[in-house]
């Protein structure tokens, strides 16, 4: 089964894509872990996305699909896979058509995880980092113990840059921007599949099983 996860950032597609590969026995494809594995393999195209981002630049679209397609092409995606993160804009979609294609193959679902702006906005800007372990918590849904202070080893707590609310905002409205319309590109092909993302954790996974198992 193919199946590609939408949704803005902080809508738990990780969260849900852990759940579901495990569930039907297929990768979870994120484009960045594509393209680290591509870089570490050190493939042509891996390479060549390499030297891009080494410059800090962002990575062509016709080089992220090269990457796409090799990751598609190894031996775990045979029974499927779940796309993540990819594709983000409609011309992207397009390729990814086209490759799908090309491959004697194409999605059977498209899951969106509909989440309110002002939710995915309290998630992001409530996330909390260990400066020791890494470890992750959250000011609402996962507090430490004790305010700033890991549980695991008593390191300070620090907030990413990228989890203000002003760079929060900005990446929700990029995703409103370019990824958004891709919802009526994939309704009109009869693939949308919509999921209330606010519910509990299980019980989003429960309704996404059912609609893939339906």
């Amino acid at each position: 089964m193919n199946i590609l996860f939408m949704g803005p950032p902080g809508a738990g597609k990780g969260t849900q894509a852990a759940v579901i590969v495990k569930e039907l026995g297929i990768p979870h494809i994120s484009t960045g872990d594509a393209f680290r594995l591509a870089i570490k393999q050190g493939t042509p195209v891996g390479l060549k996305a390499k030297s891009f981002i080494d410059q800090g630049l962002l990575v062509p679209d016709d080089v992220t699909i090269g990457i796409v397609e090799e990751r598609l092409q190894q031996s775990d995606c045979e029974k499927g896979f779940l796309l993540d993160g990819f594709p983000r804009t409609l011309s992207q979609a397009e390729a990814l058509d086209e490759l799908l294609t090309r491959m004697n193959t194409s999605l059977d679902h498209v899951i969106n995880l509909n989440v309110d702006r002002g939710l995915l906005m309290a998630r992001l800007t409530g996330r909390r980092i260990c400066t020791v372990c890494g470890a992750s918590y959250h000011l609402i849904f996962n507090p430490p113990k004790q305010e700033g202070v890991c549980d695991i080893d008593g390191g300070a707590l620090y907030q990413r840059p990228d989890d203000n609310e002003e760079s929060v905002g900005k990446r929700l409205d990029e995703y409103d921007n370019k990824t958004a319309p891709l919802l009526h590109f994939y309704e009109n092909k009869g693939l949308l599949r919509q999921v209330n993302g606010e519910n509990e954790i299980d019980v989003v996974s429960a309704e996404i099983v059912s609609l893939l198992r339906g």
